[in-house]
């Protein structure tokens, strides 16, 4: 059963992560990234940050612009969020919704299928 301490962090983190890209980094290819879930250890000592951007082609300078402004989120975050210690972030592209919209072209596709007997 997860810690409700930990979900409750993690939701707190998700929250204020998300507004910290949104006003206060001055990166554009940061600006778009939407912050899908927060994955914080038992310890506080890390937190996976997961996150989406809209434009595919930039995946991967948007990897280096977050992991360059990973200790400015981290030391807005400590201003934000009470906690003895301020995790150290990791950010991880999710591909939870990628594996979604593949889910959804199998079903289409079956159903397409199905229509043309």
């Amino acid at each position: 059963m997860p810690n409700v301490k930990i979900e409750r962090l993690n939701h707190a983190f998700q929250e204020e992560i998300s507004m910290i890209l949104q006003r206060e980094i001055k990166d554009e290819d940061i600006k778009f990234v939407t912050i899908t879930g927060v994955d914080t250890t038992s310890d506080l000592s890390y937190a996976k940050v997961y996150y989406t951007v809209l434009d595919d082609a930039k995946r991967e300078s948007t990897k280096e612009a977050l992991d360059g402004a990973a200790s400015f989120i981290r030391t807005k975050l400590a201003e934000r969020v009470e906690v003895r210690h301020t995790p150290e972030l990791k950010f991880i592209y999710d591909t939870s919704i990628d594996y979604g919209n593949h889910i959804d072209e199998i079903i289409d596709n079956i159903n397409k299928k199905e229509e043309d007997k």
